[in-house]
């Protein structure tokens, strides 16, 4: 289906020449419908929870267009990219009736993109994943669920995050960090839900014992989180399906047993929101290369959106042949190309042999190594990495209001984040350079973003502090 987007782009990924980024395709699709006479709408509406919808509005070719069958592959990607990033149980397709019918049996049992019917629907929202096509007039009126999390430092407050191989809690007063602790730990091996309890209230209760009181406690997480309860994330992958009600009233009982309110949100987003709070801004994406691609977005007004903002399954690279994504089965998501996933998938091009039987941060560490020495093929892994960062930037601008992006994660340690970051901005001012005078690319050093992260899942809860008086 893609090979109707497949466009080279100007700055070639020295370990992937056929890489053809989404941003370039569509760009040229819209140049060309508007060129044709403008064509007809097609408008996405995404419905959430509690009544809540984000809408998408876009131009197609009119079904009797010499160019219709051009449609489809733009707007199943489109729809492909707006699932992820937004989230939804139910999505109202406005337009050419052929592409709502083709959406509609793409998206369904048996259809190719199965996983996505089957994620979107059972897992995360507990329905019927639902495609509706209709008329373009018919498709509800947005009503985005932003909320004012964070920003909230008076008092005596916890903030923790837990990651895939440690988790981390910091004891904070007044907005800062007076007691840090790191734990390693192993919870996606673990089937028993009543182990993540127990590590968690450890952390939280060492920290407690740091301060006079507890007031509050955020934490961050990565996941899927809804009202503070956990709908999908791979720290709970051990967890056997008929234990996992356990899991997903885990931060509930929490929050009871330490008595104080609490709130628990994607990693990726407390990332963004640490960004806003520390440059003074916002409409902030944070992207963190990790195990997987995390990230996050404050939004101009200062919200988080509610959105899922789950880009590790956003397409970037529409190239037929592009990598595949063991989990969802789809081609060419962010996955593959910012995380150490990709670091593996490209190590073999660049010469390099990653010995086997070591774990994945391992053999993170084993490429790294190699690219801290000045080994040319493993410098051209993270050239390639930049070249792909510059153009999925690009990309994420057209659905993002975008001012400021932070790039992270254990992927960007040492000299990689600098040749990441050199890359991106070499292809946003020259292929985009109306982005490049607007969106300013940051790396903080993993020292201020962690110390940052605690203090921002600290600051989730907005409650009444008792005078100091």
């Amino acid at each position: 289906m893609t090979e109707r987007l497949s466009i080279q782009p100007h700055f070639i990924p020295p370990l992937d020449p056929e890489f053809r980024p989404a941003v370039l395709a569509n760009r040229k699709f819209r140049e060309t419908v508007a060129a044709s006479g403008g064509g007809v709408p097609l408008i996405f509406g995404i419905e959430q929870l509690n009544g809540a919808l984000s809408r998408f509005e876009t131009r197609v070719f009119p079904e009797n267009h010499p160019l219709a069958d051009a449609n489809l592959p733009y707007a199943e990607r489109l729809f492909k990219f707006l699932l992820w990033q937004r989230g939804g149980w139910r999505v109202y397709v406005g337009g050419p009736r052929s592409i709502g019918t083709a959406l509609q049996a793409i998206y369904a049992p048996g259809g190719a993109r199965e996983f996505d019917y089957h994620f979107m629907g059972e897992d995360v929202y507990a329905r019927p994943f639902t495609v509706v096509p209709c008329d373009p007039a018919d498709v509800p009126p947005a009503r985005e669920s932003g909320r004012q999390l964070g920003r909230h430092l008076e008092g005596c407050r916890i903030g923790f995050d837990l990651g895939a191989s440690d988790r981390k809690v910091s004891a904070v007063i007044d907005g800062e960090a007076v007691y840090s602790e790191e734990v390693v730990w192993e919870p996606a091996i673990q089937s028993d839900p009543a182990y993540h309890y127990r590590e968690i209230m450890a952390g939280l209760r060492a920290a407690a014992a740091q301060l006079p009181r507890v007031d509050a406690i955020g934490g961050s997480a990565a996941g899927i989180y809804v009202d503070n309860q956990v709908r999908v994330a791979s720290l709970f992958r051990g967890v056997p399906k008929e234990r996992y009600g356990e899991v997903r009233s885990l931060f509930l009982r929490i929050r009871d047993a330490m008595g104080v309110p609490l709130e628990i949100v994607n990693d990726g987003d407390v990332t963004a929101l640490a960004g806003a709070m520390s440059l003074g801004e916002n409409g902030v994406l944070g992207i963190a290369l990790g195990s997987s691609q995390a990230s996050g977005y404050v939004a101009p007004d200062g919200t988080l959106t509610g959105w899922l903002n789950e880009l590790a399954f956003a397409p970037v690279d529409y190239n037929p042949n592009a990598a595949v994504d063991e989990w969802s089965g789809d081609r060419g998501v962010g996955a593959a190309y910012f995380s150490q996933q990709c670091v593996f998938r490209l190590a073999p091009r660049a010469g390099i042999t990653v010995p086997e039987g070591l774990t994945p941060a391992a053999k993170l560490k084993f490429v790294q190594e190699r690219l801290e020495a000045g080994h040319p093929g493993a410098t051209q892994i993270w050239e390639t990495m930049g070249v792909y960062m510059g153009y999925a930037i690009a990309h994420y601008a057209d659905f993002y209001n975008l001012r400021h992006v932070l790039i992270l994660g254990r992927c960007t340690s040492g000299r990689g984040g600098p040749l990441i970051l050199d890359g991106a901005n070499a292809v946003l001012m020259a292929e985009f350079p109306e982005l490049a005078q607007r969106i300013h690319i940051h790396l903080p050093d993993e020292k201020s973003r962690r110390v940052g992260q605690a203090i921002a899942a600290a600051s989730l809860p907005a409650v009444r502090v008792a005078s100091k008086e």
